[in-house]
């Protein structure tokens, strides 16, 4: 197969670094939404298997420089208090990676998109969904959805982001919580993909390219993301989840 930038015009190449930099802004911001935005930006230009490599590493280095911001201690308790969601995660996110060739992603993007767009849009509209506590039950049967979906698109920050949500957890806190939970699924991912064959000599480069300016535009939301008070977070927050989830739905049902 070509090098990426021989199947690229110079145009389509400044467009897919200022796609990487619009990544990181957001996810500096309110700490996700960097793969859909990579997801769709990246397959207008290259093919789905190209554009599921490109956010690898940037998605990887990202989160971790996220998870950490708070030091390592913050990190490993974030760990803990969420190690159901993640092993629960990790397991079905590895079984449905090696799938991505085989079941229709549009099948996986509906399941991600439905209950993504109605949970923004009624938190919007001032229905809240509040979990005081959550069962392992619950803490499992989330992260078995996300992991799963994640392996199929690379992208598991919606029911993830719903999920903090629901438990109203505190600005802070849930930057650093999405940063260690996307930072081990990353991890996966990469090991999965490096298995699948996505990520491969070919699709390497354009994966390590991208990495600078989605550093660079998470450095430049991460300035503004200090700014924002809980409330004005919590609302921007379901806002891109919002914009994401239709985003999402859009390309399951229309390719």
């Amino acid at each position: 197969m070509e090098p990426f930038f021989s199947i690229l015009s110079p145009y389509e190449f400044v467009l897919v670094l200022a796609i990487a930099m619009l990544a990181g802004m957001v996810k500096g911001m309110v700490g996700f939404a960097m793969p859909m935005i990579f997801v769709s930006g990246l397959s207008t230009f290259l093919p789905p298997d190209w554009a599921l490599a490109g956010l690898i590493l940037p998605t990887l280095v990202t989160n971790g420089m996220q998870a950490l911001r708070q030091g390592s201690e913050a990190a490993v308790r974030s760990i803990r208090r969420f190690r159901v969601f993640l092993l629960v995660g990790l397991v079905c996110l590895l079984v449905t990676s090696q799938l991505v060739t085989r079941i229709p992603a549009s099948i996986f993007l509906l399941l991600i998109a439905v209950p993504v767009v109605v949970f923004a849009a009624m938190q919007l509209l001032g229905v809240r969904f509040r979990l005081n506590r959550a069962s392992s039950r619950t803490e499992a049967a989330v992260g078995a959805f996300a992991g799963s979906v994640g392996g199929m698109s690379g992208v598991w920050g919606p029911p993830t982001v719903a999920y903090l949500t629901a438990l109203n957890t505190p600005k802070r806190d849930q930057m650093r919580i999405q940063g260690v939970i996307y930072g081990l699924g990353a991890v996966a991912l990469a090991l999965a993909h490096l298995g699948s064959g996505v990520l491969r000599a070919e699709t390497l480069p354009l994966s390590l390219m991208l990495i600078l300016p989605a550093v660079a535009g998470m450095w430049l939301g991460g300035r503004w993301q200090d700014r924002i008070d809980q409330n004005m977070f919590r609302k921007l927050t379901l806002i891109v989840l919002l914009v994401a989830g239709l985003n999402l739905l859009r390309r399951a049902l229309m390719g």
